[in-house]
This record gives C-alpha cells, structure tokens and sequence, in this order.
C-alpha cells in the first residue's frame, strides 16, 4: 500500500511535483465552466457585475445603506460593497465545492493512480482566475469614476495570500469528510450564506454595536475583507501585526487539513 506522507514537506513537493498537472487542470475547468454556451468566458465578467447591481440596488436604495466616513454616493457604495464580495466570492466558491471534489471525482480514487491530493489546489485556482478577473473589473470601475487607483493596491497579493492558504487546508479537511459525511455539503452552504451576512461586505465592522463586535473578531473572513477594502479604496496598508497573525493561523490550517486529508484518503476506496 502507498504510504502518503503528511508533513508540510510533502504537501509543497507534491504542488510542486504536479504542477503542470495542475495548471492544464484549472485550465480544463475554467473552459469547461463556459463550454456550449453563446458568450463563453465572458460570463466571467457579466456575472459579478450583475449580482453587485443587485446588492447595490437592495442595500442602497431599497434599504437606504450608506457608508460610514464616506461620501455617502452609491458609486462609493458599490465598489466599497464589491470589494467585499470580491474576497467573500474566492472563499465560498472553494469551500462550498470542497465537500464534493472526491465524490465528482471518485473514477480517480478507484481506478487510476491519481495525485487526488491536488484536487483542492486545482479548486482554488479556478476560483482565483474568477477573483482576477472580478478584480480587473473593479479596478477599471474604479478608475472611470475616482481615477488613478491607490498605491496600496499593491499590498493586495500579502493580504489575500494566507486566505488561498486557510482556503486549501480547509478544501482538504472538507473533501475528505464529504467522502464519510454526505450531509457536509448542505451543512456548509448554510455556514457560506451565513457568512455573507456575518461579514462586514455590505457594512463595515465598526458599524456594529460593541456587544456584536465579537463576531468580527471570530469570523476568518472580516480581517481579510476590511484590509482588502482598506488597500484598494481608501489607501491604507495592512496592520502588520494582524497579518502576522492571518499567516500562522493559516499555515498551521493548511498543514492540519492536507494531514487529515492524508491520513483518511486511504479509506476513501472503500466508502466511495
């Protein structure tokens, strides 16, 4: 029987050793996504912009929402609002596809020595390609109605890398348990819609009472998605010390997702 080893080690020498099996993969499913239909790829683009034309007519006009410390405009309101969304997209695209990778895959498992390890990592970079293009479109918004975007877009790559680290070590918890758990899937699409509106994407955090703020602070996605807001609207960089500690929470993630993903997948043959 093959040993699978699950040390950190092996869990970059396996991306590393598989990556062009990997990126061919994303490759395949970003295509194959679009295959068949009248406008292809471009459905990358419209549907962003369409369901941030909801949000933004929901909340700001039907509701009357505004931005606290800004202009109060609902041009402002739609880029502070699709930022958010930006990173709440990448997180729950990944995650609620997680528990069914194996089982849509499961051809892999019994009849073909397969890396079904890299499965996560090929999730994660077709939903990144998503976020890019998302990003693209907010930047060229952004730079239409207020100009030149800021500096601290650069910082962008250091905030969002410890999430596509947190992200793969939880698709590799959730992969694995989806194999013995069938109701993982509609447990965790409850848990994502829970998380869009437990996030500060359509308000920011400080507008919460003091008692509810505890919320923020247990929520993965909140430091992401306000540091986000923060570089690419309003021009400041991320808390250093926040950061810091996004990093270790993720890496210690990564590596106890892809160990229980090791130490299970050899019973996965057997349940699938």
């Amino acid at each position: 029987m093959q040993d699978h080893h699950m040390n950190p080690r092996a869990m970059v020498a396996s991306i590393l050793h598989n990556r062009y099996l990997i990126i061919k993969s994303i490759q395949r499913e970003v295509y194959g996504r679009y295959r068949g239909s009248f406008l292809g790829i471009l459905w990358s683009f419209f549907t962003p912009l369409l369901m941030l034309a909801v949000y933004t007519f929901v909340f700001s006009v039907v509701f009357k929402a505004r931005w606290g410390g800004g202009s109060g405009s609902k041009t402002e309101f739609a880029l502070l609002l699709f930022a958010g969304l930006i990173v709440y997209n990448l997180f729950a695209e990944c995650i609620n596809r997680a528990p069914s990778l194996i089982m849509s895959n499961n051809h892999y498992v019994t009849r073909v020595v397969y890396p079904i390890e890299i499965f996560p990592v090929i999730n994660l970079g077709s939903a990144i390609f998503h976020m890019a293009i998302s990003l693209v479109v907010w930047l060229l918004a952004y730079t239409v109605l207020f100009g030149m975007p800021h500096a601290t877009t650069l910082y962008l790559p250091v905030i969002l890398f410890p999430l596509g680290f947190f992200i793969l070590g939880l698709c590799w918890l959730l992969s694995s348990l989806g194999v013995y758990l069938r109701d993982v899937n509609q447990i965790i699409s409850i848990i994502t819609t829970a998380l869009l509106f437990l996030s500060p994407i359509f308000y920011s955090a400080d507008r919460l009472p003091p008692q509810f703020q505890i919320i923020m602070h247990i929520n993965p996605l909140s430091g992401v998605i306000e540091q986000t807001r923060n570089a690419l609207f309003w021009g400041i960089g991320p808390s250093p010390s926040l950061l810091a500690l996004q990093y270790v929470g993720a890496a210690l993630v990564c590596c106890l997702g892809f160990a229980w993903f090791q130490k299970t997948r050899k019973g996965f043959a057997d349940v699938i």
